[in-house]
């Protein structure tokens, strides 16, 4: 419809509406259909698609010379990255991550999801680096992947607390148990089911003692360590499914229960304490 054949009809609706020949809801809702029907057949992709080439299309010498520029150099660490030294290994991935942790901060502060993404690609582009460095130059023992995933948790559990990421900081503490089941893999061979408990309930206790402590300064902080208090009470009977090479399962059926059971129990009579230290 034309604009000038448009106009008429909301003339002719004003008119209706002064003359009472339509009541004023059914003359509202004929105005808002006719006045915005040219906003809403213009699609939101489109807008953004011409303001990109707009951009573009105004963009200067300097701005095209950094942009390829960037990419250039982007690509050229792709493709000769295995030939760099460790040393310069270590600092391109370094700035990298970096790179990624400072624009997912500032990201954040106008779009909190895609500021998330960018940081949670950071983590990631550190873990995976670093893996992937040792694999090139036959740091292949486990000793070298679980001192990666340990520095990996320490400074996920740090940056998770400074930028107060709560699922970063859980992620670290996660790392952190899977380096601790890693050990105990190590060195230990098929342990009794008292011996499971032994190794996992006492890491529990002091996750939800920590909990309690830090409720007082930081909730945040707290509700992350009894998140990681409740995953590491389920851990034994996890870690014996795992390592025992026959596990029993009408044992760890039975075990599993139990452990529910005594779970839930503790929930509900500490219910008044656990709750003020996460809520």
């Amino acid at each position: 419809m034309n604009e000038e054949r448009r106009q008429i009809i909301v003339r002719e609706i004003e008119h209706w509406r002064r003359s009472k020949l339509l009541p004023d809801q059914y003359c509202d809702f004929l105005l808002n259909l006719y006045m915005d029907h040219d906003r809403e057949t213009k699609p939101e992709s489109t807008h953004s698609i011409a303001k990109a080439l707009m951009a573009v299309q105004h963009a200067s010498g300097k701005h095209w010379l950094l942009t390829f520029g960037f990419f250039t150099f982007i690509s050229f660490v792709v493709l000769y990255f295995n030939v760099f030294h460790p040393l310069l290994q270590i600092g391109v991935s370094a700035v990298g991550v970096v790179g990624l942790l400072w624009f997912g901060a500032h990201l954040r502060r106008r779009n909190e999801a895609a500021g998330l993404a960018v940081t949670g690609s950071g983590m990631v582009l550190m873990l995976g680096a670093g893996l992937y460095i040792l694999q090139q130059h036959n740091l292949t023992e486990w000793g070298w992947k679980a001192a990666m995933l340990g520095f990996c948790a320490v400074f996920w559990v740090i940056y998770g607390i400074a930028a107060r990421i709560q699922l970063l900081h859980l992620c670290g503490w996660l790392a952190g148990i899977m380096v601790y089941a890693w050990l105990l893999a190590k060195f230990t061979s098929s342990p009794n089911w008292y011996e499971s408990q032994l190794y996992w309930m006492p890491l529990s206790i002091l996750f939800g003692w920590s909990s309690w402590f830090v409720h007082r300064f930081s909730k945040p902080s707290a509700m992350v360590l009894f998140a990681a208090c409740a995953i590491v009470w389920f851990m034994p009977e996890l870690y014996e499914m795992l390592i025992w090479n026959e596990p029993v399962m009408l044992q760890l059926q039975l075990q599993l229960l139990i452990k529910i059971a005594a779970g839930g129990g503790l929930l509900f009579f500490m219910r008044k304490n656990w709750m003020v230290w996460v809520a």
